[in-house]
């Protein structure tokens, strides 16, 4: 068997479904050959003729699949540092929102900025993930709200790939806000969005799944599912940001259309949650949201266990209300506000996280096959991806065997 590179004398978390645990392998190997694994075995479990064009000894550190951000906001223009004050004085999101700040504040920024201003913005956002370990990152829309400045932040978004060393996957979020010169008119900002925007999209190849913010501030379920109704009819999947601030029911709604993942959930239900698991909806937590809007109510973590959703953690990297660029403090978040398991966080963050993009097949995990992503990090234990704080302990980050 030709190799192009053999890691080894390695302690692999490979996160293989089939396995138990984090599918840890002691004093394993990795071999990858055009940007795949060839092979991931114990080192005294090797093919006899392998043949190496490189071989790295890995000192025993770690490895990990090469992290994914499954769910942010990356691409936007200026910043909401003075809400954030608003907020510290007691000033709630929704209040913020009303008086024309919020979603709406970023998109008038976001509005003005060209393409190229867009990505020159994000780019230290998407380095400093990187350098945590991310090697897929999907990014919304959203804060343009029509039809041109929707696809000029997914251009933007789609040229960050071309710029780095990183997959990014997109979401159209057309329904994130009603823009201000709807003058207050849902239904035909929504017919815009389905008529108009969604098949301009779609054809241009510029989303990978269609998204919704479904919430008393902004699209209440029968116009979501317009919109998602919409999104299936062009083949496009779709997600939902649900139950964040009041229980309208997202979680069924998302499951009940058949959505890969539904996102923030505080207020989700028994029943919301059941459903869920019926439907194989990921639960995506965002405990950055949760910390910097000082919420209160938890998602129902011990209801997804006992009904056995999976569960994603993301950074949620927004202006407003997750100005989050480190995967592994929503690690930490998520242990310590929402109290999941180091291997619920660990998970999260890789298998369940390529489930919520569609994208199980090629990475998030280290099995034969999969694309060559990894992550090798100078710890002695995997809990210290979530124990620590403010600690990037990543030694190398592999990208398609690179």
């Amino acid at each position: 068997m030709q190799l192009d590179t053999l890691w080894t004398n390695a302690r692999i978390a490979t996160m293989a479904p089939a396995s138990p645990g984090l599918g840890i392998i002691e004093r394993g190997a990795i071999g990858a050959r055009d940007g795949r694994i060839a092979v991931v075995a114990p080192v005294d479990a090797l093919p006899s003729d392998l043949r190496i064009d490189r071989e790295v000894d890995c000192g025993g550190r770690w490895i990990t699949p090469g992290l994914i951000d499954c769910h942010t906001h990356l691409v936007y223009a200026g910043d909401r540092a003075g809400e954030f004050e608003l907020r510290l004085e007691g000033a709630s999101y929704e209040e913020i929102a009303s008086r024309g700040g919020g979603i709406s504040a970023t998109v008038a920024r976001t509005r003005e900025a060209s393409e190229e201003e867009l990505v020159a913005e994000s780019l230290p956002r998407l380095d400093t993930l990187i350098g945590e370990g991310v090697t897929t990152v999907e990014i919304k829309s959203g804060y343009g709200l029509s039809k041109d400045s929707e696809i000029k932040m997914l251009r933007a978004a789609r040229s960050l790939a071309h710029l780095r060393q990183v997959d990014v996957v997109t979401s159209f979020l057309g329904a994130h806000a009603l823009p201000p010169e709807m003058d207050g008119d849902i239904d035909a900002y929504v017919d815009v969005v389905c008529d108009v925007m969604l098949p301009a999209i779609a054809g241009e190849g510029l989303a990978d799944a269609v998204d919704a913010f479904c919430e008393g501030i902004a699209f209440s379920p029968a116009e979501v599912t317009r919109v998602f109704n919409a999104a299936r009819s062009l083949g496009l999947p779709i997600r939902l940001h649900a139950d964040q601030l009041s229980n309208l029911h997202g979680a069924r709604l998302a499951a009940d259309l058949g959505a890969l993942s539904a996102d923030h959930l505080e207020f989700t239900d028994e029943d919301g949650a059941r459903a869920m698991a019926a439907a194989g909806t990921i639960a995506v937590v965002l405990p950055g949201a949760f910390y910097t809007l000082r919420q209160d109510r938890m998602p129902p973590i011990a209801a997804f266990r006992t009904h056995g959703v999976s569960m994603a953690v993301a950074t949620d990297c927004n202006p407003g209300s997750s100005p989050l660029t480190s995967l592994l403090l929503a690690m930490n978040m998520a242990a310590t506000l929402f109290r999941l398991t180091v291997e619920e966080c660990l998970i999260g963050v890789t298998r369940n996280a390529a489930r919520v993009l569609g994208r199980a097949d090629s990475i998030g995990t280290i099995e034969t096959g999969k694309q060559c992503d990894l992550a090798i990090w100078d710890v002695d234990r995997l809990a210290e991806l979530v124990y620590r704080i403010g600690f990037n302990p990543l030694h190398q980050r592999v990208r398609r065997g690179n």
